[in-house]
Order: C-alpha cells, then structure tokens, then sequence
C-alpha cells in the first residue's frame, strides 16, 4: 500500500494472467485440447507448448508500472527520446535515472543497455534503440529490431533476470508497421525461450489499446494455446519466419563464408572449368564470396554447363521461393479438400502421409497453389523418414494427376523429400494406373520405381501399416469391403480428419 492507505500503482507480474490460460474456457469448448485433436495433424515451426505459454503475458498497461526484474524502455541513440513510453518511465523513476543515462554515453540502433529501476517497481532498466523504417532498407531495420529484442533477452539472461516487461520497441516515431515488427517481437521471444527458457520465468508484453488487436492476432501464430489453434494459425505465418533464432532470413542476399579464405576449394576448380570465369573476392584476402550472377547461372544450367554443387545451390534457392510462397499465400481452399493429411506411424515407425485422388478436382483447381499446399504441408515432414499411402478407390478422370504435373512437383521438391520418402503404397490401382505408374518411374523420373508399391486390398496395406495407424475415408473400407469381402468391414474407421 501507498501512503495514506492508497492502493499501489505498481502491478505484480505474478497476479498477470499468463497467455497459456487466457480464453481457457473458450478454448477447451471448442474441442481443441490435446486428446480430442482431430484436425490436420500438420506441426507448425512453433509448437504448441504449454510451459512456453505459461512464461508469456500479455497485458494492456504501462510497462513503467510493471514489478519485475526489469522493464524495456524504447528510446533514440542519445537515449533522450520523447515518446509515451520514455516519458511515463522517467517521471516515475525519478531524477537520478537521467543521471545514470549519461554515464552511458548513448546506445546504438540493435544494442541494449542496463540502468537501475531507482524509484520504479522494477529493479532494472534495460534502454534499446529500435530503427527508423524505410521501406528501401526494409532488411536492415528487420535486423535491427531482431537485435534489440535479442540482446535485451541475452541482457536479462547473464544478468539472471527472472522476468522483462517489454513495451513495443518500435514507437509510432520511428515508422515501423506494427504487424510487420510485432512478428519479429514474438518470434524472437519464442525462440529465445525455446532455447534459454530455464533462465526467464516471465516475459510480459506490455501495449497499448491501439497495441493490443494487433498482439492478440499474432500470438496465437508463435505461440498457440493448444493443437488446433497451432493448426489453424499455421497457414497465416509469414514467408520469413527466421532462423533457429528468429533472426530474419534472406536467402538470395546470404553471402557464403568461405573455411579457407584465399584459398580455392575442391569443387571451385569444376566449377570454373565450366563457367571460364573467375567469382569475385570481396576484401584483398577474399574472405567471402558472394552468390555471383543469377541469370547467367540460369543461362549455364539451360546450356548443362554448371556443376553439380551450383545445380544443387540453384535448386535451393528455387524451392525456398517456393516454401516462402507456400507460407504467405491462402491455401485454405486446398486445404478444405482433406486431400492430403498425417496419419500415424507405419511398423517401422516411420511418419504415415495420406493422399485421397478422390477428393483432388483436377479441373476445378489451381494446381500451383495444390503443388505450394503440398509443400506447406510436406517441409515439415519430410525432414524425417516417412511413407505415402494413395488411396486411388473410385476415381475419375477428373481426379487423375498428369504426369506433367507430378514431373513439376519432383523436380521442385527439395532434396529431403527424395531421400527420406521410403515407400508409396498405391491402394486399389487400376491396370490403367499401373501401366502410368510404370512408364512415370521409368521415363520421367528416376529412383522412384523401386519405392512403388501396388496394393490391391487393405489386407495388404496391414501387413506394412497397422489399421488403428491410419485414417480411412468411409467411402474406401466400403469400396474394399464389397470387393474383397466383409472381412475387412471389421476394422472400424477412424476418423477422418
């Protein structure tokens, strides 16, 4: 209490509801908790995780009221700012925070700075400069932000902090859109403490009302409270969703560090014999080598003049335009299909994918956003082994997938999803899909052939993936069971997701 029987001012982190328990009702009503999932059991870069949640707040107030180890105050490189968040902490600290400020002489765009609370609830200050954005140098300001929340997470954790208060460091003054920097806050916290989580018990974010709409939308995204949301916020991440670290990532503008400086590598001296010319060094001791020129890459890869190792780096770059693609474009409509879903696991515990050519309208749709749901869908999973089972039961001609496209979509793929698929089993095949099948693998594509394996009942599929493992569309086990006998009509359908 205040003097004079007042209530305090100051609000106790630890009386906050955490993230992870707010909307709990409406959450559990929605059937969204871990043992009644039923959706697309497709993970997300960041998982639900419950202890995760329970360290994150979010909270519409002043973080200068906030009782904690420390609080962030957003200001410019001098540290004098002028801004609602600066204002209320220095008037609430009081004079001798102005004095400790200029024994730091300043603080650059990106880094962070401690002082002592002094008359605040908190016991610390940590001052970060946040960039001014212009959208020609849009990489540079994502950098920067992604520096300031970094450096005061590290800040807080050598200082062993228990909580932070972060106020939004990009201030209206400073020009950076909200939800664009919002994405970098919470990604950045995430990933910090998925990795240094035992160091922190408590991060509040602290915002306005004009604040708060933007926050409320994005968490779910970074930080979802349970299985389904984690599912359905999936499609809505970003195209640039950073590295282990939340640290944006630019692929084509990556510059490549040579391990001996100077010196020519073995694949360098393939590589020039095909292209005649020499890459350029950048520095007098060549210490980085940049990409080089796409287009003419592009021209030698037409020509067959370009190594293996530059085929492999084009090819990279090509799938990762696409993955960036898949993740910033609506694919809800394919996604509607229920064409394309995990299952469990097969006998030899390797991940079960499922393929419905019943449920795939060739005609109807727009194959290029099937082949970037394929690929939303797939990255994830294709880092492991995994199986494809195809059910071919009842289709048309209208669900056939051509050759051309099936050609595109192996050839865009990234290397992980040749080497880690161990088996295809193609249920209720056609002795017209067999005969495609044949001349697909033989022709079109190679090291295909030997993983295809042709099922002709149910029966069969069991003695590879047991029946509780997989998730069968009604219309199957009724089509298997007429032509097969009843006996298959024993195994129950599970749910179809």
């Amino acid at each position: 209490m205040d003097p004079l029987g007042a209530p305090s001012q100051f609000v106790d982190v630890d009386t906050l509801l955490n993230w992870g328990d707010s909307c709990e009702d409406e959450l559990n009503s929605s059937d969204t908790t871990a043992e009644t999932f039923q959706e697309d059991n497709i993970r997300s870069p960041f998982l639900y995780n419950k202890v995760i949640n329970g360290k994150v707040v979010l909270w519409k107030g002043d973080v200068a009221l906030l009782n904690c180890t420390a609080i962030v105050n957003t200001s410019n490189e001098s540290l004098t700012d002028k801004n609602p968040v600066s204002e209320s902490i220095f008037m609430l600290a009081g004079p001798d925070l102005k004095e400790d400020l200029q024994k730091l002489k300043g603080c650059r765009t990106g880094e962070a700075k401690l002082t002592k609370g002094f008359n605040l609830a908190a016991r610390f200050i940590i001052h970060t400069v946040g960039p001014k954005y212009k959208s020609r140098y849009r990489t540079a300001a994502e950098s920067s932000l992604y520096s300031c929340y970094r450096n005061v997470l590290q800040l807080a954790k050598e200082q062993s902090m228990s909580s932070v208060g972060f106020c939004v460091i990009n201030s209206a003054k400073r020009g950076y859109p909200l939800e664009d920097a919002t994405h970098i806050a919470l990604r950045t916290v995430r990933r910090f403490l998925e990795i240094h989580g035992e160091t922190i018990e408590k991060v509040v974010f602290a915002v306005s009302e004009l604040e708060e709409a933007t926050y409320q939308k994005l968490l779910p995204l970074y930080f979802p409270r349970t299985l389904k949301e984690e599912s359905r916020s999936l499609p809505y991440l970003p195209a640039d969703i950073g590295n282990a670290e939340g640290e944006p990532v630019v692929p084509e503008r990556q510059i490549r560090i040579s391990e001996k400086p100077g010196a020519p590598e073995d694949s360098q001296e393939e590589e020039d014999e095909g292209l005649g010319v020499d890459l350029s060094f950048i520095g007098s001791h060549a210490f980085a080598r940049m990409e080089g020129d796409i287009d003419k890459q592009r021209k030698l890869i037409l020509q067959g003049q370009l190594s293996e190792a530059a085929l492999q780096k084009q090819h990279q770059r090509n799938y990762n335009r696409w993955l960036c693609q898949a993740r910033s474009e609506d694919l809800s409509d394919i996604a509607s299909l229920k064409a394309l879903y995990q299952t469990g696991v097969d006998n030899c515990g390797r991940t079960v994918m499922v393929v419905v050519g019943r449920n795939i309208p060739v005609t109807l749709i727009d194959m290029d956003k099937a082949l970037l749901y394929f690929i939303h869908v797939m990255d994830h999973i294709a880092v492991k082994e995994y199986v494809l089972v195809y059910f071919h039961t009842l289709t048309s001609e209208y669900n056939h997938l051509n050759s051309d496209f099936l050609k595109k979509l192996y050839d865009v793929v990234d290397v992980k999803y040749k080497r880690n698929l161990k088996a295809v089993y193609f249920v209720h095949p056609t002795f017209r899909s067999k005969v495609s099948t044949w001349f697909f693998t033989t022709f079109s594509v190679s090291g295909l052939k030997d993983k295809i394996h042709h099922v002709d009942s149910l029966h069969q599929l069991f003695s590879a993936i047991s029946p509780e493992q997989i998730d069968f569309p009604p219309f199957v086990l009724e089509y298997d069971a007429r032509e097969n006998g009843p006996y298959y009509a024993s195994y129950p359908p599970s749910p179809v997701l």
